[in-house]
């Protein structure tokens, strides 16, 4: 281990910002001193901004190299970085939170919802926690995200619900989506950048992971809605938008909207392709606004910038995090990689375990560990932004509590990592 002076100082910096994500409600309290629309009180409220986070701190770090180097460099450095990734996310977030999306998805969960023996809320609840980030390996990781955060925040958090049930259920949704993005190879970023590499395929994931992560999901939402059963059982039954509504668009407008979402996860690794396609779905909307609500631009942009700065930041991570994957047992590898993933991106985790020789079973435990870890923190997973920018309005002036976030993902978290650890691999 011998690293330069740039990549310490990178690591430093990926440190404070780290920490700097875990102190955002102290700092939006903080904000609260000054007046309002004075300067320092708008700086130290973006400053509490997850999203924003890492953007400033790869601010410094942009700077801190050019001192380091020079311009030129960090230009090389910037064009050498794939940030496909959060484009996509960008892309998707924006598409899946259109209203024929969510429509469509709120009213099949709904209709599912009723073959459960519960009261609405808690059927509808359930329904939403398990088939939605299932739907995941379908439509992508951040695709479920969206569309999940976007029913929740409409028909449960919009409702006089306990601080306690939000928490549960945003760590739950978070270790949620991260494990049911597994039934398949091309959905999960984490497995996108391992499996074709190393040759799984749709048989590998679902009978290596994919199952196991299905049991995982059932066993964490019913837990927690159990817990919580009797705040289900004092709602009001679900709004009538929800449960006597039929479809209110032409068929052919969801139609679209779904093929054009098809088109952008099928090409998702090609960016300058979907970005096209993304191009033409914004001409669509401009001549069917009748049918459509206000985009999520502000939103899907603060996620795209978030996990192009956290690339940014998590590149130079490789001299330290790529000498730890290769020097572990299997289970100190697992263990390890949950631990990791807390505190960067999973995908990029796995994406240095690629670059190394593995024997199958690390190989397993390192993804096994990538994904069970990634509803710990925000920055855990990629999607992850996504479901806090949507839902964080929620939480009052303080905002989201990275502990408590941490905390209330953790029984989740436990059972995704016994159920891997144990049940046998299929295949």
């Amino acid at each position: 281990m011998n690293p330069s002076t740039l990549q310490v100082f990178a690591t430093v910096i990926f440190a404070i910002a780290v920490l700097h994500t875990f102190s955002v409600g102290l700092i939006e309290k903080f904000a609260h001193r000054f007046s309002e629309r004075s300067l320092a009180r708008n700086l130290f409220h973006l400053l509490s901004e997850v999203e924003a986070v890492f953007g400033f701190w790869a601010l410094v770090l942009i700077i801190g190299m050019i001192f380091l180097s020079n311009i030129h460099e960090v230009f090389t450095y910037v064009d050498q970085i794939n940030y496909t990734e959060p484009v996509f996310v960008f892309v998707i977030m924006f598409m899946a939170a259109t209203r024929p999306i969510v429509m469509l998805s709120e009213i099949v969960i709904f209709q599912l919802s009723r073959i459960l023996p519960f009261n609405s809320k808690m059927s509808f609840y359930i329904t939403t926690l398990t088939l939605g980030p299932l739907m995941g390996s379908f439509i992508t990781e951040p695709g479920a995200m969206t569309v999940c955060s976007m029913i929740l925040l409409k028909d449960i958090y919009k409702n006089d619900i306990s601080l306690n049930l939000k928490y549960a259920t945003l760590g739950l949704l978070f270790v949620n989506v991260s494990i049911g993005g597994t039934l398949t190879h091309f959905a999960a970023p984490p497995v996108v950048m391992v499996a074709g590499k190393w040759g799984w395929g749709m048989d590998v994931m679902f009978w290596r992971f994919g199952y196991k992560a299905l049991i995982s999901v059932l066993i964490s939402t019913f837990s927690v809605a159990f817990i919580f059963r009797k705040e289900f059982q004092g709602m009001l039954k679900l709004s009538s938008t929800v449960d006597k509504r039929k479809i209110e668009l032409p068929l052919w407008i969801i139609l679209v909207h779904g093929f054009f979402m098809a088109i952008v996860v099928y090409s998702s690794h090609h960016i300058a392709f979907f970005l096209g396609v993304f191009l033409l779905f914004l001409g669509f909307l401009s001549i069917t606004k009748i049918h459509q609500t206000s985009p999520k631009l502000r939103e899907s942009v603060m996620v795209g910038f978030f996990l192009a700065s956290l690339v940014t930041l998590g590149t130079l991570q490789q001299w330290w995090l790529q000498i730890l994957i290769t020097k572990l047992d299997d289970m100190t590898l697992y263990l390890g990689a949950i631990a990791l993933t807390a505190i960067t991106d999973n995908a990029a985790l796995t994406y240095l375990g690629s670059l190394v020789t593995l024997t199958e079973s690390a190989k397993y435990f390192l993804v096994s560990g990538a994904v069970v870890g990634g509803g710990l923190t925000v920055i855990a997973n990629a999607p992850n932004p996504v479901g806090y920018g949507i839902l964080k309005e929620t939480f009052g002036t303080n905002g989201i509590s990275s502990l408590k976030l941490f905390i209330a993902a953790l029984g989740p978290t436990l059972v995704a990592l016994l159920l891997m650890l144990f049940l046998p691999n299929l295949i």
